[in-house]
Protein backbone atom coordinates (compact mmCIF):
# COMPACT_ATOMS: atom_id res chain seq x y z
CA UNK A 1 0.00 0.00 0.00
CA UNK A 2 1.33 3.78 -0.80
CA UNK A 3 -0.12 6.66 1.48
CA UNK A 4 0.03 10.03 0.19
CA UNK A 5 0.61 12.88 3.44
CA UNK A 6 -0.12 16.08 2.26
CA UNK A 7 1.77 18.69 4.78
CA UNK A 8 1.99 22.44 5.50
CA UNK A 9 4.28 24.92 6.51
CA UNK A 10 3.00 27.34 9.12
CA UNK A 11 3.84 29.81 12.15
CA UNK A 12 4.80 27.57 14.84
CA UNK A 13 2.41 26.56 17.53
CA UNK A 14 4.22 27.82 20.28
CA UNK A 15 4.71 31.50 18.51
CA UNK A 16 2.19 34.37 19.54
CA UNK A 17 0.80 35.54 16.67
CA UNK A 18 1.01 39.09 15.70
CA UNK A 19 -1.38 41.35 13.40
CA UNK A 20 0.35 43.45 11.17
CA UNK A 21 -0.19 47.16 11.77
CA UNK A 22 -2.35 47.95 8.48
CA UNK A 23 -4.08 44.73 9.48
CA UNK A 24 -3.24 42.95 6.01
CA UNK A 25 -2.55 40.02 7.39
CA UNK A 26 0.00 37.93 9.59
CA UNK A 27 3.54 39.10 10.36
CA UNK A 28 5.47 36.67 9.32
CA UNK A 29 8.60 38.37 9.76
CA UNK A 30 11.78 36.89 11.59
CA UNK A 31 8.71 34.11 13.01
CA UNK A 32 9.61 30.72 13.50
CA UNK A 33 7.60 28.11 11.34
CA UNK A 34 6.99 24.69 11.52
CA UNK A 35 4.90 21.71 9.95
CA UNK A 36 1.00 21.62 10.65
CA UNK A 37 0.72 19.89 13.86
CA UNK A 38 -2.68 17.98 12.24
CA UNK A 39 -0.13 16.84 9.55
CA UNK A 40 2.50 15.44 11.86
CA UNK A 41 -0.04 13.17 13.39
CA UNK A 42 -0.95 12.07 9.67
CA UNK A 43 2.97 11.74 8.88
CA UNK A 44 3.48 9.58 12.65
CA UNK A 45 0.18 7.33 11.74
CA UNK A 46 1.33 6.47 7.78
CA UNK A 47 5.16 5.57 9.63
CA UNK A 48 3.16 3.13 12.02
CA UNK A 49 1.02 2.04 9.14
CA UNK A 50 4.72 1.07 7.69
CA UNK A 51 6.32 -0.42 10.68
CA UNK A 52 3.16 -2.92 10.89
CA UNK A 53 3.83 -3.87 7.54
CA UNK A 54 0.72 -2.71 5.88
CA UNK A 55 2.42 0.41 4.05
CA UNK A 56 4.67 0.12 1.28
CA UNK A 57 6.32 3.83 0.72
CA UNK A 58 5.06 6.99 1.98
CA UNK A 59 5.06 10.26 0.26
CA UNK A 60 5.01 13.33 1.44
CA UNK A 61 3.81 16.54 -0.40
CA UNK A 62 3.83 20.48 0.09
CA UNK A 63 2.21 23.05 -1.78
CA UNK A 64 3.71 26.59 -1.56
CA UNK A 65 6.71 28.16 -1.09
CA UNK A 66 10.21 27.02 -1.65
CA UNK A 67 10.88 27.27 1.93
CA UNK A 68 8.33 24.16 2.56
CA UNK A 69 11.32 22.03 1.65
CA UNK A 70 12.35 22.07 5.02
CA UNK A 71 9.14 21.14 6.27
CA UNK A 72 8.87 18.30 4.08
CA UNK A 73 13.12 17.50 5.62
CA UNK A 74 11.23 16.63 8.94
CA UNK A 75 8.69 14.73 7.37
CA UNK A 76 11.06 12.44 5.51
CA UNK A 77 13.62 12.47 8.80
CA UNK A 78 10.42 11.37 10.56
CA UNK A 79 9.79 8.31 8.25
CA UNK A 80 8.56 9.47 4.90
CA UNK A 81 10.68 7.78 1.98
CA UNK A 82 9.94 10.59 -0.66
CA UNK A 83 8.76 14.09 -0.86
CA UNK A 84 7.79 16.02 -3.62
CA UNK A 85 7.22 20.42 -3.04
CA UNK A 86 4.81 22.26 -5.37
CA UNK A 87 6.19 26.04 -5.77
CA UNK A 88 3.22 27.42 -6.06
CA UNK A 89 4.24 31.34 -4.89
CA UNK A 90 7.20 33.19 -4.23
CA UNK A 91 5.10 35.17 -1.37
CA UNK A 92 5.00 33.54 2.11
CA UNK A 93 2.09 35.80 2.54
CA UNK A 94 0.26 34.23 -0.29
CA UNK A 95 -2.17 30.98 1.23
CA UNK A 96 -2.91 28.44 -1.18
CA UNK A 97 -6.33 28.19 -1.13
CA UNK A 98 -7.90 25.07 -0.53
CA UNK A 99 -9.55 24.52 -3.89
CA UNK A 100 -6.14 25.28 -5.80
CA UNK A 101 -4.15 22.66 -2.83
CA UNK A 102 -7.00 20.24 -3.09
CA UNK A 103 -6.84 20.35 -7.29
CA UNK A 104 -3.02 20.04 -7.28
CA UNK A 105 -3.25 16.79 -4.67
CA UNK A 106 -5.45 15.47 -7.38
CA UNK A 107 -2.82 15.73 -10.15
CA UNK A 108 -0.13 13.93 -7.81
CA UNK A 109 -2.85 11.56 -6.80
CA UNK A 110 -3.62 10.47 -10.39
CA UNK A 111 0.85 10.59 -11.18
CA UNK A 112 1.13 8.09 -8.00
CA UNK A 113 -1.55 6.26 -7.48
CA UNK A 114 -1.65 6.00 -3.68
CA UNK A 115 -4.36 3.72 -1.84
CA UNK A 116 -4.37 5.75 1.11
CA UNK A 117 -4.38 10.08 2.00
CA UNK A 118 -3.65 10.91 5.36
CA UNK A 119 -3.79 14.61 6.05
CA UNK A 120 -4.53 16.83 8.58
CA UNK A 121 -8.08 17.84 9.61
CA UNK A 122 -7.12 21.32 8.90
CA UNK A 123 -4.77 23.70 9.27
CA UNK A 124 -3.86 25.91 12.48
CA UNK A 125 -3.21 29.09 9.98
CA UNK A 126 -6.33 29.53 8.24
CA UNK A 127 -8.81 26.57 9.91
CA UNK A 128 -10.33 25.96 6.43
CA UNK A 129 -10.68 22.43 7.14
CA UNK A 130 -11.65 21.88 3.75
CA UNK A 131 -8.69 20.26 1.57
CA UNK A 132 -9.25 16.36 2.02
CA UNK A 133 -13.34 16.76 1.78
CA UNK A 134 -12.31 18.78 -1.41
CA UNK A 135 -9.69 16.57 -2.66
CA UNK A 136 -12.11 13.40 -2.04
CA UNK A 137 -14.93 14.59 -4.35
CA UNK A 138 -12.42 15.65 -6.98
CA UNK A 139 -11.64 11.64 -6.79
CA UNK A 140 -14.86 10.39 -6.34
CA UNK A 141 -13.21 8.75 -3.24
CA UNK A 142 -15.05 7.66 0.10
CA UNK A 143 -13.77 9.67 3.24
CA UNK A 144 -13.19 9.30 6.41
CA UNK A 145 -12.70 12.97 8.91
CA UNK A 146 -11.76 13.80 12.31
CA UNK A 147 -10.19 10.39 12.76
CA UNK A 148 -9.09 9.70 16.34
CA UNK A 149 -8.41 6.09 15.46
CA UNK A 150 -7.54 4.00 12.09
CA UNK A 151 -7.90 0.52 11.30
CA UNK A 152 -6.47 -0.61 8.24
CA UNK A 153 -7.37 -4.56 6.67
CA UNK A 154 -9.22 -6.72 3.99
CA UNK A 155 -9.27 -3.53 1.60
CA UNK A 156 -11.49 -1.42 3.94
CA UNK A 157 -10.27 1.28 6.68
CA UNK A 158 -12.38 1.18 10.03
CA UNK A 159 -12.49 4.77 11.09
CA UNK A 160 -13.26 6.18 14.68
CA UNK A 161 -13.84 9.85 14.78
CA UNK A 162 -14.80 12.31 17.03
CA UNK A 163 -18.25 14.05 16.59
CA UNK A 164 -20.69 16.10 19.01
CA UNK A 165 -21.27 14.69 22.28
CA UNK A 166 -18.91 11.20 21.66
CA UNK A 167 -17.64 8.93 18.75
CA UNK A 168 -19.00 7.29 15.98
CA UNK A 169 -17.13 4.41 14.18
CA UNK A 170 -17.68 4.02 10.41
CA UNK A 171 -16.01 1.71 7.48
CA UNK A 172 -14.84 3.06 4.16
CA UNK A 173 -13.65 1.28 1.26
CA UNK A 174 -9.94 1.82 0.00
CA UNK A 175 -8.49 3.97 -1.57
CA UNK A 176 -9.75 6.76 0.54
CA UNK A 177 -8.81 10.18 2.24
CA UNK A 178 -8.27 10.29 5.80
CA UNK A 179 -8.07 13.47 8.23
CA UNK A 180 -7.03 13.33 11.56
CA UNK A 181 -7.44 14.70 14.47
CA UNK A 182 -5.20 15.63 17.50
CA UNK A 183 -6.32 12.65 19.86
CA UNK A 184 -4.86 9.99 17.19
CA UNK A 185 -1.08 9.44 18.21
CA UNK A 186 1.63 11.32 19.69
CA UNK A 187 4.26 12.22 17.03
CA UNK A 188 7.81 10.80 17.30
CA UNK A 189 10.53 13.22 17.12
CA UNK A 190 13.29 13.00 14.21
CA UNK A 191 16.56 11.43 15.31
CA UNK A 192 19.58 13.23 14.19
CA UNK A 193 20.41 9.94 12.40
CA UNK A 194 17.83 10.36 10.48
CA UNK A 195 17.87 14.15 10.02
CA UNK A 196 21.32 13.18 8.37
CA UNK A 197 19.43 10.69 6.40
CA UNK A 198 16.73 12.87 5.42
CA UNK A 199 18.84 15.27 3.10
CA UNK A 200 19.49 12.10 0.68
CA UNK A 201 16.35 11.65 0.56
CA UNK A 202 14.53 12.21 -3.04
CA UNK A 203 12.61 15.81 -3.22
CA UNK A 204 11.37 16.39 -6.87
CA UNK A 205 10.38 19.98 -6.95
CA UNK A 206 6.84 20.94 -9.05
CA UNK A 207 4.79 23.64 -9.94
CA UNK A 208 1.08 24.00 -10.37
CA UNK A 209 1.30 24.16 -14.00
CA UNK A 210 2.32 20.55 -14.12
CA UNK A 211 -0.75 19.53 -13.42
CA UNK A 212 -2.57 22.56 -14.99
CA UNK A 213 -4.14 24.15 -12.32
CA UNK A 214 -4.46 28.28 -11.66
CA UNK A 215 -3.58 28.63 -7.92
CA UNK A 216 -4.80 32.21 -8.41
CA UNK A 217 -7.06 33.18 -5.24
CA UNK A 218 -10.72 33.46 -5.44
CA UNK A 219 -11.58 35.05 -1.82
CA UNK A 220 -9.94 38.26 -0.31
CA UNK A 221 -9.24 39.12 2.86
CA UNK A 222 -10.34 42.19 3.69
CA UNK A 223 -9.38 42.86 7.00
CA UNK A 224 -7.33 40.65 10.03
CA UNK A 225 -7.32 42.06 13.70
CA UNK A 226 -6.59 40.81 16.69
CA UNK A 227 -9.02 39.47 19.38
CA UNK A 228 -10.24 41.71 21.70
CA UNK A 229 -8.44 41.80 24.97
CA UNK A 230 -10.61 39.75 27.76
CA UNK A 231 -12.24 41.97 30.04
CA UNK A 232 -11.49 41.31 34.21
CA UNK A 233 -13.78 39.03 36.25
CA UNK A 234 -15.95 40.06 38.82
CA UNK A 235 -16.36 38.64 42.72
CA UNK A 236 -19.46 37.97 43.52
CA UNK A 237 -20.37 37.54 47.78
CA UNK A 238 -22.69 34.75 47.09
CA UNK A 239 -25.24 33.00 44.42
CA UNK A 240 -28.42 35.50 44.93
CA UNK A 241 -25.72 38.25 44.16
CA UNK A 242 -24.27 36.30 40.72
CA UNK A 243 -27.59 35.57 39.73
CA UNK A 244 -29.10 39.33 39.76
CA UNK A 245 -25.59 40.24 37.46
CA UNK A 246 -26.34 37.48 34.85
CA UNK A 247 -30.02 38.65 34.29
CA UNK A 248 -28.64 42.25 34.69
CA UNK A 249 -26.96 41.44 31.62
CA UNK A 250 -29.27 39.26 30.03
CA UNK A 251 -26.90 35.94 30.26
CA UNK A 252 -30.27 34.62 31.96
Amino acid sequence: MKVLVPVKRVIDYNVKVRVKADGSGVDLANVKMSMNPFDEIAVEQAIRLKEAGQAEEIIAVSIGVKQAQETLRTALAMGADRAILVVATDDVHNDIEPLSVAKILKGIVDEEKPDLVLCGKQAIDNDMNATGQMLAALMGWSQATFASEVEIADGKAKVTREVDGGLQTIEVTMPTVISVDLRLNEPRYASLPNIMKAKKKPLDEKTPADYGVDVANRLEIVKTEEPAERAAGEIVPDVDTLVAKLKEKGVV
